[in-house]
């Protein structure tokens, strides 16, 4: 079998239609229907049903599909790294979540460029999720996230821990209270806004203590730009019936042993901000973005000193773009001007 055959066999199964895949591919249906024919009778196996519409997958064709796109994937990214390394780009694209934009990394893109006046960034609206195929793409070098990844292509350090802070509309009778605990937010409606959760595996738990919470270090805000995601506003259910708890703020809620009454689930970041200053709830966010809408909201600070969300920087194993010891220093510069705390990391490819 070659690559052709099994490119082949994936844009059938994919579209589930030889004129959708000889479209997608630029080839002839005659070309496709014999690059499957000639990898079926190598195989000795039918992987694709042809007397249905759409085309089915056999039980032995979902099998092979699901290991051959895993190794097809894998060849593509070992291909798109072997040319950047053999041919570096001068320009550092960067991806980023918008919360944080609206912290620090204008400031340290600025850091950067004063240091190095001839270097060429360009910055990406990305999901923490979605970054991990473009830096397999090629498509970024380096990206801003909220969430921790294991991915064995991926190497990533933790910038910081943000402090969330709760955002309530100024009429709220808790708009002037300068420290706030969850369990006195619990009665409001409170405005979701993550687009992924949590992994699973970071919300076993089956006890929870006000005193001594776990620390929620792996808290992350990921949001998608609006264009992408779609509001949901009718889904306001009370807490336990349908909202799982690898949700980010309410993971945080349930490991200090609270449940806000009521939730609406929202498309990003921004919208949730909008409908705090219109008064339908409340919301947490990075304390970065305690600058925005300030005449609609008041921004108070948690005192719970757990109720964080990393700052993570993460970028391939293998291929490490010239300029990112660069972006890593001018980010710790900016933090040293800001005095805020963090542990000097490199990644393990950097001089």
């Amino acid at each position: 079998m070659d690559l052709k055959q099994l490119k082949a066999f994936i844009a059938i199964a994919d579209l589930r239609s030889f004129s959708a895949a000889a479209t997608q591919t630029g080839l002839s249906q005659p070309s496709l229907s014999r690059l499957l024919k000639q990898l079926e009778t190598e195989m000795g196996v039918v992987l694709i049903d042809r007397y249905h519409r759409p085309l089915h997958l056999t039980d032995a064709g979902a099998f092979f599909y699901e290991k051959i796109s895993a190794v097809l994937t894998e060849i593509e990214t070992v291909t798109s790294m072997t040319q950047r390394l053999s041919m570096p780009s001068s320009t550092l694209n960067i991806g980023f979540v918008p919360s944080v934009l609206y912290g620090l990394l204008p400031d340290i893109i600025a850091t950067l460029k004063q240091s190095n006046p001839d270097i060429d960034v360009n910055l990406k609206d990305i999901s923490s999720y979605q970054q991990i195929d473009s830096l397999k793409s090629g498509e970024i070098d380096i990206g801003f996230g909220r969430f921790a990844h294991q991915d064995p292509w991926i190497q990533q350090i933790l910038l910081r821990h943000e402090r969330y802070v709760v955002a309530l509309p100024k009429a709220h009778p808790l708009a002037q209270v300068r420290a706030q605990r969850l369990i006195d937010l619990a009665n409001n409606r409170l405005i979701l806004y993550h687009q992924t959760h949590l992994p699973i595996a970071t919300t076993v738990s089956t006890a929870f203590s006000s005193s001594k919470p776990k620390s929620p270090a792996t808290s992350p805000i990921d949001t998608d730009s609006a264009a992408q995601q779609h509001t949901s506003l009718d889904s306001q259910a009370p807490l336990g019936q349908n909202e799982p708890t690898t949700e980010p703020l309410l993971h945080l809620f349930a490991q200090y042993g609270v449940s806000p009454f009521m939730t609406t689930t929202v498309s990003d970041l921004q919208v949730a901000l909008g409908l705090v200053a219109a008064g339908e709830g409340i919301t947490l966010v990075p304390a970065s973005l305690s600058t925005v809408r300030t005449e609609q909201i008041s921004y108070q600070r948690l005192i719970h000193e757990n109720a964080t969300s990393p700052i993570y920087l993460h970028t391939l194993k293998d291929c490490v773009h010239p300029s990112i010891p660069d972006l890593l220093t001018a980010t710790y510069q900016v933090y040293e001007q800001r005095g805020i705390t963090y542990r000097p990391q490199k990644f393990a490819s950097m001089p």
